[in-house]
């Protein structure tokens, strides 16, 4: 039997709704939809860059728990308000993972939980990856 560690980012709605920010089992890591809200509750940054760039930073705190890091990463998944910002988004993803090359889908969505928002991101890892590119 595989063991599941589930982690909390300490936002208030995890515990209300009952989710984990990111799940851990085995050597697989899921992090689900996140955005660029800050502890107070503000929305991080006014451009899709920014924002990503926020996430991505979760992204590196929450795969470090678990003893993990980008290069163990997979695939991304990326939700935007407008396609206009795909540009900026896949800038601040190649900042991180130009070299790891995991899966990339970016679509665009109608609207997220609040107007400031223009991203979401969630990923995968498996951890303990060596990177290979033929």
């Amino acid at each position: 039997m595989k063991e599941r560690t589930n982690y909390s980012s300490g936002a208030p709605l995890e515990e209300i709704a009952g989710y984990s920010r990111m799940v851990e089992v085995g050597d697989h890591i899921y992090i689900g939809g996140t955005t660029a809200v800050q502890p107070d509750g503000s929305v991080y940054g006014e451009s899709a860059y920014e924002q990503a760039g926020f996430i991505f930073g979760k992204f590196g705190e929450l795969l470090a728990r678990a003893e993990s890091g980008f290069s163990d990463v997979i695939k991304v998944k990326a939700y935007i308000t407008d396609m206009a910002f795909a540009k900026d988004v896949a800038a601040a993803y190649t900042e991180r993972f130009k070299e790891v090359r995991p899966l990339f889908t970016m679509v665009e969505t109608p609207k997220l939980n609040r107007p400031a928002q223009l991203v979401e991101i969630e990923l995968e890892a498996v951890t303990g990856c060596t990177v290979t590119n033929p």
